[in-house]
């Protein structure tokens, strides 16, 4: 459908989104499409109506699709109609009426700091590439609590060892400046070493390279993550975003102000930084519980 292609390229060239984000927003549209057609709704996205967007909202939750999933979806018709308003496609917006489902905000899930301390590996100048890249990638994640995104997308010449910061680009393309470690910036430099004897002569792009000399991937990342965290007693999900968490969870519980963690995560809001908030909340609840002689 051409005018969904015409959305797609304005989310890419004019909102400038993530290719994972404009990915989500194609794939709910074609889900979309598709329901439409089996039900022989309408020809086309654009002869739909308030009832048919609640129709498949319907169907959506008795799937089994959660409430946060099925939001994320009717925002994506929400932006998709407001752009064929804007384009004079259509008149009304038939997804405004429907409302956002409630849905209980989950805790980041986070590691001890006992749990950290048992991920980090001391790299020496004998240990090979692909050691050395794997504490590299660890220690990036929980050291600067930047995105998945962001590491892949992380530039050689955005690290600035010398002065211990690095530049990332995050969502929409956003700059931010992030302090490192002295301890990390020395990895970086141990990194680099190994990197141009594995592969001499190579002028790398992107910092994090895969065994062959190319720019990492996000499957890689997340295996590397996945390994180091089975290592550990952490039960919860193994993901790159649990360092995230935990870098902005032990910020915070070592008496850093919410605002600077905001700026350090790249967050557009506060709203979405005060989640961590919760989470020192719940560790307060667990002191006093165990303290108190009447809890």
């Amino acid at each position: 459908m051409v005018v969904v292609d015409s959305f797609l390229r304005y989310l890419i060239t004019e909102k400038r989104y993530s290719s994972l984000t404009v990915r989500a927003y194609k794939t709910d549209l074609m889900q979309f499409e598709k329901f439409v057609s089996d039900h022989a709704f309408a020809d086309q996205l654009t002869d739909c109506n308030t009832k048919h967007i609640r129709s498949w909202v319907i169907a959506l939750l008795d799937n089994g699709t959660s409430p946060r999933s099925v939001n994320r979806k009717t925002t994506s018709l929400r932006r998709f109609y407001r752009f064929c308003q804007q384009e004079g496609v259509i008149k009304n917006n038939p997804a405004e009426a429907i409302p956002s489902l409630k849905t209980a905000r989950p805790l980041p899930v986070f590691l001890e700091e006992a749990q950290m301390d048992s991920l980090s590996v001391k790299a020496d100048k004998d240990t090979d590439f692909v050691i050395v890249r794997n504490i590299l990638i660890l220690e990036l994640l929980y050291g600067t609590g930047m995105r998945l995104s962001e590491l892949t997308g992380l530039h050689d010449r955005d690290t600035d060892v010398t002065n211990n910061q690095l530049k990332v680009f995050g969502k929409r393309q956003k700059e931010r400046m992030i302090p490192v470690t002295g301890s990390l910036a020395t990895l970086i430099c141990l990194y680099r070493e190994i990197r141009e004897k594995e592969f001499p002569g190579l002028v790398p792009d992107y910092l994090i390279l895969t065994e062959s000399g190319k720019p990492a991937y996000q499957k890689l990342i997340y295996r590397v993550v996945k390994e180091a965290l089975n290592g550990t007693s952490f039960s919860g999900r193994k993901s790159p975003h649990v360092l995230r968490h935990t870098y902005a969870t032990h910020l915070l519980n070592r008496g850093a102000e919410i605002n600077a963690i905001k700026e350090l995560l790249g967050h557009a809001s506060l709203s979405a930084t005060q989640v961590y908030t919760h989470t020192g909340f719940e560790k307060l609840k667990k002191v006093f519980q165990k303290a108190h002689p009447r809890a």
